[in-house]
Parts: C-alpha cells; sequence; structure tokens
C-alpha cells in the first residue's frame, strides 16, 4: 500500500512518466521481452546486391520489437497467488484424469461434435487412435490455469478459473524475462525495497524440465524433439527460451510445420516417428489449436503424430480435456469426485475456483440456461470451444448470438459462463508504436503446470511458474498474442483489514488519464 502511494506525485508528473516508460522500454528490449513485429522489414534489412554472394539470406520476419507490458507490477493479493499455485497440482492431476476416460469425453462431446467441426476433426483422430491401440507409452502435459479475481460483495476479491490451456500455452519463457523490467523502474524511482518484492520466476525452465523428463523416459539418446512451430511465429523468442533450456540439457530441438511432417515424417513397424531421418522422443505442438491452422493435409500429418509411439504435448485427449465443454461438465456436483476418487481435499480445492458453468445443449437444462442470460446479458459471457483468445460474445453481441441459436443444435457447440467481474485499478501500458496510456485495467493470473506420466504411474507433478497479463478494460476478451493483454507482475500485497482492501483499487486515484506521448 506504501508503494502506492509513493506513486501518487510521479504518475501526475508527465515529463516524469514518460522518462521512466523510455527507461523501462529500454531494460525490456535488453532483457529480450520481444515479439517479431508482423510487417515486413524495410529494405535496409534485406541483403544488398552489392554484398558478397556468399551471405546467407535472413528469413523475412527479423525485425523485433519488445512485447507489450505494463509500466508498474500491479497489486496482486498474497493468498490469491498462494491459492492458485496450491491448487495446480490438483489440476494436472485432473486433466491427466479426463484424457484418460474416453467414456467420459465421448459422452461429454457428443452434441459438441454434431456442430463443432474442429473439436470432430480432434475426437475422430482420438478415437481412431484407441482403435488401433495407443503406442506411446509416456504422456506429457504443460499447461497454463488461468483466472481473474472476481470482486465479491463485500469488496473482498476470489480466485476464479477463466479455463485452462492444454495446448500450446504460452509466455513461459518472456514471463521469466519480465521480473527483471519491474524491478528496474522500481529501482529507478529508489524504491528498491519495493523492487526486491517482486518474485523471480522462470516458467521456462519448468516447461522444459517436464520435456526433458519425457524425453528420458523415451529412452532413446539420439533421439530429437519435434516443435511443430507456425509458419510466421512473432512469439518465437518466448519458445526459444524453452528450446536453449533444453539445449543446455543436450537435448536437440528440430522446428518444423505440419507440411513438413507430411512431406517428411515416416513410422516404422514399431510406430516409431522418425523426421528427416532422426528419431523423434517427444511432439511439442505450439500450433494447431485453432481451426485455421490446418489445411486437410495438416489434419493427416496430426493423425500421423498421434499414432506414432513419439511423446505428443498434448496427445490428443489431453487436447480435448481442455475444451469449454469438459469444463462445464466436470462443473457439476458429482464429477470432481468421479474424476479424483478419495482425494476429498483436491476436489474441494479445485471447486472453490469454479464460476457458473452452464450447457447449451437442446432440452430444458440449456433452454433454462438461455433465458437466464437473455434476462441478465451484463452477468454471462457466451464461449465457443476455441484457444488462442478473441473469440468470446458479451453484452449485445452475446445476446444476438442466444436469439439467433436459441432453436438451433448449433448452440451445443458452445457453453454459457457466470462473467467474473475484477476490481479494476489504474496502470500505465506500454505499446510500440502507441503513447504509454494511464487507464483502467484488470488482470489475469496464469500458472502453469507441468506433469509427466509413464504408463499409470505419475513421475513429476508440479507447478513451475506464473504469467500475470493485464489489459484495459474495454477490451472484454484477448491474450497478449491476439493484441489486446500485456505482459505484467504480480506485486504480492497482503489483504488483512478493509483500509488495506483499498489499495487494490488504490491506483485509480493515483494516475492521471492522460496520454503520455513517447
Amino acid at each position: 500500500v506504501r508503494m502506492a502511494t509513493g506513486w501518487e506525485n510521479l504518475l501526475q508528473d508527465e515529463q516524469q512518466l514518460e522518462e521512466l516508460a523510455r527507461q523501462a522500454v529500454d531494460r525490456a528490449l535488453a532483457e529480450g521481452v520481444l515479439l517479431r513485429t508482423s510487417q515486413e522489414p524495410s529494405s535496409s534489412d534485406e541483403n544488398n546486391s552489392s554484398q558478397v554472394s556468399t551471405s546467407i539470406p535472413l528469413s523475412p520476419h527479423q525485425v523485433v520489437s519488445y512485447a507489450p507490458f505494463t509500466l508498474f507490477p500491479s497489486l496482486v493479493p498474497c493468498a490469491l497467488l498462494e491459492q492458485a499455485y496450491a491448487v495446480q497440482m490438483d489440476f494436472n492431476l485432473l486433466v491427466d484424469a479426463v484424457s484418460q476416460n474416453s467414456a467420459f469425453l465421448e459422452q461429454t462431446l457428443s452434441s459438441t461434435i454434431k456442430r463443432d467441426d474442429f473439436t470432430a476433426r480432434l475426437f475422430d483422430i482420438h478415437q481412431q487412435v484407441l482403435k488401433e491401440g495407443i503406442a506411446q507409452t509416456v504422456f506429457l502435459g504443460l499447461n497454463r490455469s488461468d483466472y481473474m479475481f472476481q470482486c465479491n460483495a463485500d469488496g473482498s476479491p476470489s480466485l476464479k478459473q477463466i479455463e485452462i490451456n492444454t495446448i500450446s500455452a504460452s509466455f513461459g519463457g518472456l514471463a521469466s524475462r519480465t521480473p527483471a523490467v519491474h524491478r528496474h523502474v522500481l529501482s529507478v524511482l529508489n524504491k528498491t525495497k519495493e523492487a526486491a518484492k517482486i518474485l523471480s520466476n522462470n516458467p521456462s525452465k519448468g516447461l522444459a524440465l517436464g520435456l526433458a523428463k519425457a524425453w528420458e523416459l523415451y529412452g532413446s539418446a539420439n533421439a530429437l524433439v519435434l516443435l511443430i512451430a507456425q509458419e510466421k511465429e512473432r512469439n518465437i523468442f518466448d519458445q526459444r527460451a524453452i528450446e536453449n533450456e533444453l539445449l543446455a540439457r543436450n537435448i536437440h530441438v528440430i522446428r518444423r510445420r505440419f507440411e513438413d511432417v507430411s512431406a517428411k515424417a515416416s513410422l516404422d513397424q514399431d510406430r516409431r516417428l522418425f523426421m528427416d531421418g532422426q528419431e523423434i522422443a517427444v511432439v511439442y505442438f505450439r500450433d494447431g489449436y485453432m481451426p485455421n491452422q490446418y489445411s486437410l493435409q495438416d489434419w493427416e500429418a496430426r493423425l500421423q503424430l498421434e499414432r506414432s509411439r513419439a511423446v505428443k504435448c498434448p496427445d490428443v485427449a489431453t487436447q480435448l480435456a481442455g475444451t469449454k465443454k469438459v469444463q462445464q461438465e466436470l462443473s457439476r456436483g458429482g464429477m470432481l469426485e468421479a474424476m479424483l476418487p478419495g482425494q476429498p481435499e483436491a476436489v474441494a480445492r479445485l471447486r472453490a475456483t469454479f464460476a457458473g458453468l452452464y450447457s447449451l445443449d437442446m432440452g430444458k437444462e440449456g433452454d433454462q440456461a438461455i433465458t437466464k442470460a437473455l434476462a441478465a446479458p451484463s452477468r454471462f459471457v457466451l464461449k465457443p470451444q476455441r484457444e488462442g483468445g478473441g473469440n468470446n460474445l458479451y453484452g449485445e453481441e452475446m445476446v444476438q448470438a442466444l436469439e439467433r441459436l436459441k432453436d438451433n443444435e448449433e448452440r451445443a457447440s458452445y457453453i454459457l459462463m457466470e462473467k467474473i467481474e475484477p476490481e479494476p485499478f489504474r496502470n500505465c501500458l506500454l505499446r510500440p508504436g502507441s503513447p504509454a496510456r494511464v487507464v483502467q485495467c484488470i488482470s489475469e493470473l496464469g500458472i502453469f503446470g507441468v506433469y509427466v506420466r509413464q504408463g499409470k504411474t505419475l513421475v513429476m507433478n508440479k507447478h513451475v511458474g506464473h504469467l500475470l497479463r493485464t489489459k484495459a478494460i474495454e477490451h472484454a476478451d484477448g491474450g497478449v498474442a491476439a493484441g489486446v493483454a500485456v505482459l505484467d507482475n504480480p506485486y504480492p500485497v497482503v489483504l488483512t483489514d478493509v483500509e488495506t482492501l483499498g489499495a487494490f483499487s488504490q491506483l485509480s486515484h493515483l494516475m492521471t488519464r492522460k496520454a503520455v506521448s513517447f
């Protein structure tokens, strides 16, 4: 709280704010908080024709800038941060249990796959692999469970899960580089005590630990890790952080696209996977979570990878376990108990984080959910079975969609969720090419989880770090990669009494609304 009040003069001093923003951006660039830019590089970046012909042309996406971030760390109650960490191993167990329960997946997704082609294709691959017999014996989960801080009626905050990402959970690399930036900002302000409170965080190290364990258990010393990458990947440095951690353990990573798999991958008679003639121990997907990422040929490549003995991260069952429909079904009474028998404490920890989730399947239950949402649209959000941000519907858009879907079976491909309402606060957002803006914000906390299973034995189950992302409240949906939220760090605060609770919204009084151009 003292930290917050200490910013007051500073945040009304535009010149000082501008100088601080410049310092912060330079430190972010120096620390490697980077994204490739979306525009093509200018001619000055291309090889000049007069140069010696032996120069190697760079790929056309080598222009970089800093990844958007907040000027200050945002206040997060210690108790909620601890709670999110404490429940992560339970979520790991839950996702793993669901992925092994093919009857539950089939029953839960039966209505969804009739109307959602993407989920249907994934489910079809799952069925084919089950029928043939799963060749894979080692299973690896790298996930991120995302939460917001619900503002309760008495003003106290509580932790509510938004979703769990079971495929291509990103920003573990960049999140390890942002603490130094916020420590730098606070140190420039002579706030060394406060700077020391910013938690060290290195998710990429922990994610690499999971990949390394899976690689080791696969048991072939010369085998590689195959990272399935998008063609134009702006978030390359985030991925390289994990690759570099693996290389330090002498585990080599090759980056390929689905098209390369189609052209050059093969399975031998034991269903071992080979790429360019080299055996693959682990397939790590950083692509393949959205429909527009697959051509028909890419679906064939995905099937080929799934049929192989290689450890898939995730295997298709684990990707299905991360769908919104599964999330909604798990919130039904008795479901967690069935998935995690004899673990009442884990069940209680999990259930405490659930927001209200409702099925939109055809029938009475779905009808009632729609009636509820149409009566109070501001209290709900409509979610399709999609990852990657920018897909959810709110307010008037949600009402129009529900009116259209009311009597249509397509509604089964959505779920309805109670909207989590955090207490907004102020921070200053820094983005390349935009003025620094002091705006009303909300944050989303993600915890990275890693587990490895060999046969039926869980050999690793841990949490490996966090990610805080902050967005201006005018943005209802979307993550950093979708271009809305920015990277942040939690500044842990103890909320012990009513006075301290004010700290949560105290930034509102500290920051001016003016944009700082820089």
